[in-house]
């Protein structure tokens, strides 16, 4: 399999989004935004169809040698849009999205026969296939792979207060608007970067799947980031190599492996609770713990009662009467 220049091309492509798409998928999650990746997918069909029209209409050969630029413009531009109107409010968020939605799946479909494609095609930039992943796709994805490591961790701590927090992170002085459109371009950035490996109808999947799989084991942001991207890199290699030696969808196998792998985090994380409480223990143990209270008896005396989670075998520290 590793001596076959065609899986060497898709399992660094494979490695390079497994690796990226989890990190943009981290913020998405903490803004409540896990669908805007399904959204930036669907438009970014239309810049798939427009790349190939132009590619076409050019004499290029292959025809879809301009699909990945043609979805990169359209998809940060539709990402952006998007951003515009959730900041105004003029509409609602989810509104903007069914837009997309409908909008940018139509268009693609209908461009795409008018440039000639075929229903082949179409399925193909749809659901990921591995047999499309080019040299010049690789190197286009090796680009901004870089760029959406680079925003996504260089920029974590403004980011993360950004997602966390706006109106926090205005009273504190960040540029607000900027971090927010940059969240938007990267996640545009990372669906057209995936597309090839599992299409872009379940680009959205590998974005926050991993993402729900980490915060099942860890409890802080940079755990989840780190732990996610790992997630993500495991399931996009062991699914396109079952895609290798078996004919079926690279893109519905790793999504199917990366549920897979949420489910047994959701059966696990109780057991590891479980361990944890148990696991606890005093901090201080050479400090006696146990105090010894005073109680009153009928004889006017006073005697010694242990109170606390102790032995009490009298070693513990008594007050003065």
């Amino acid at each position: 399999m590793l001596t076959d220049p065609l899986m060497q091309r898709a399992l660094l492509a494979a490695l390079l989004v497994g690796a990226a798409a989890p990190i943009v998928g981290t913020y998405l999650v903490q803004r409540r935004l896990s669908l805007l990746g399904d959204g930036i997918g669907h438009i970014a069909l239309t810049g798939v169809a427009l790349g190939w029209l132009v590619g076409a209409a050019m004499g290029l050969r292959p025809a879809d040698a301009l699909t990945i630029p043609g979805a990169v413009v359209v998809a940060v531009i539709g990402s952006v849009l998007i951003e515009v109107v959730r900041r105004r409010g003029r509409t609602s968020g989810d509104l903007a999205l069914a837009l997309m939605f409908y909008g940018g799946i139509a268009g693609g479909v209908l461009i795409i026969g008018l440039a000639g494609g075929t229903s082949g095609n179409l399925m193909a930039y749809l659901f990921g296939s591995i047999s499309t992943v080019t040299v010049s796709d690789l190197v286009l994805t090796a680009v901004l792979s870089v760029i959406i490591l680079a925003v996504g961790i260089g920029l974590r701590t403004a980011l993360f207060a950004v997602s966390h927090d706006e109106e926090f992170a205005i009273a504190s002085g960040l540029p607000v608007w900027l971090l927010n459109m940059a969240v938007a371009i990267v996640a545009a950035l990372t669906v057209t970067v995936a597309m090839r490996v599992v299409g872009l109808l379940l680009v959205s999947a590998l974005m926050i799947v991993p993402v729900a799989v980490a915060q099942q084991l860890t409890h802080s942001f940079r755990l989840t980031m780190g732990l996610a991207s790992a997630v993500g890199v495991v399931v996009c290699i062991v699914g396109l190599s079952i895609t290798y030696w078996h004919n079926v969808s690279p893109g519905a196998t790793i999504v199917v492996l990366a549920i897979v792998v949420y489910l047994l985090a959701a059966m696990v994380r109780p057991l590891l609770h479980r361990r944890a409480a148990l696991a606890q223990h005093d901090p201080h143990p050479d400090i006696p713990d146990d105090v010894r209270v005073p109680v009153a008896t009928g004889s006017g005396g006073v005697s010694g009662a242990t109170s606390g989670s102790g032995s009490g075998s009298g070693s513990g520290e008594e007050c003065p009467s």
